[in-house]
């Protein structure tokens, strides 16, 4: 078993090693989640996405939590009927009560042994809340490996261009709204 640590701060909680809240959600696709297309629908995706990483969320967190955000999400190759996709979630990166969680989506034929591939990958923000929907503290995450390392690191890059892009956008409107522009 591994030891759960503190960060050291007054009233924080333990620690969590990666593992402990990492996940992986299955599903067939069938017809009903196909687009105009006759492919897998991106929103029937991007929803096991979500669930998926909202598992890792509350389970890392000891309790509920709200998708924030979501980055990155690439569509790298079509889901068919018949594909048996795997979602493959963990935490990586914490704040003080928000958290990245990274999902990797995985596709194989239901009825044959050839090996799953990467069909899309996404990073997703949740909020811990408490029962009045208010910010609650979640513990701090464990890397464990050289990988887990490299994403925590990754995470870190990622939340830095999302604040700096946030504090630009709301600085360019202020500005806008100083000089009586308004946007239609």
């Amino acid at each position: 078993m591994t030891e759960l640590v503190t960060d050291g701060e007054e009233g924080a909680p333990a620690g969590k090693p990666t593992a402990v809240s990492r996940t992986t959600l299955s599903h067939i696709m069938t017809a009903a989640d196909t687009n105009l297309l006759g492919t897998v629908h991106g929103g029937v995706i991007m929803k096991l996405v979500d669930d998926a990483a909202g598992a890792v969320a509350g389970r890392h967190s000891g309790g509920p939590a709200v998708t924030a955000s979501m980055d990155e999400m690439a569509f790298l190759e079509p889901v068919r009927v018949g594909d048996l996709v795997h979602v493959k979630a963990q935490i990586n990166w914490t704040g003080r009560s928000s958290m990245e969680v990274g999902v990797r989506v995985l596709a194989e034929r239901w009825n044959e042994s050839t090996p799953a591939t990467q069909v899309g990958s996404a990073y997703l923000v949740f909020a811990a809340v408490d029962a009045e929907g208010k910010p609650r503290r979640v513990p701090p995450v464990i890397a464990e490996t050289e990988r887990d390392r490299r994403r925590y690191q990754e995470a870190q890059i990622r939340r830095t261009h999302r604040l700096a892009r946030r504090r630009a956008i709301m600085e360019l409107r202020a500005r806008h709204a100083a000089e009586g522009l308004n946007d239609a």
